[in-house]
């Protein structure tokens, strides 16, 4: 179950990546939702991510605390 809360994470974070407020309101959602491994597999995920629409650096901020 909670590997499906993941793809159903990434799934949601990539049809909001063009609007990095949203994404950012995403992503804080997202890290209360998933268990910690998951959340170092979204931390690479959103790296490449990132790569494709560097606007969305500001979010990282998240994902350090």
């Amino acid at each position: 179950m909670a590997r499906a809360m993941f793809e159903y994470t990434k799934t949601i974070l990539n049809k909001v990546s063009f609007d990095s407020t949203l994404f950012c309101k995403e992503l804080e959602k997202a890290i209360k939702r998933l268990l910690p491994y998951e959340i170092d597999e979204l931390r690479i995920w959103i790296s490449n991510l990132i790569k494709e629409n560097p606007d969305l650096d500001r979010c990282l901020i998240y994902l350090k605390s």
